[in-house]
């Protein structure tokens, strides 16, 4: 899921070089913490947080594959 967050976001962004994507993993839930350039923020959330909802979907898609829960917290 790092792997798919990690793509996503560096798709969007024009500074794919700052894109970070941490991974920690509980017993059934998966915190996955996203970083980008402070100037990408706004591409990654989307005009009123569409494309964060977007980026949301797939990855509790991927995530129900995979038999577990995802939350995904998006930073500067």
């Amino acid at each position: 899921m790092r792997e798919l967050i990690q793509f996503i976001a560096s798709s969007l962004v024009d500074a794919p070089d700052r894109v970070q994507v941490t991974e920690k993993e509980e017993e059934d839930t998966v915190s996955i913490e996203l970083k980008v350039a402070r100037e990408d923020l706004g591409k990654v959330i989307g005009k009123q947080g569409r494309t964060a909802r977007a980026i949301r979907s797939v990855l509790a898609g991927a995530a129900e594959r995979a038999g577990k829960r995802v939350k995904l917290d998006i930073v500067e």
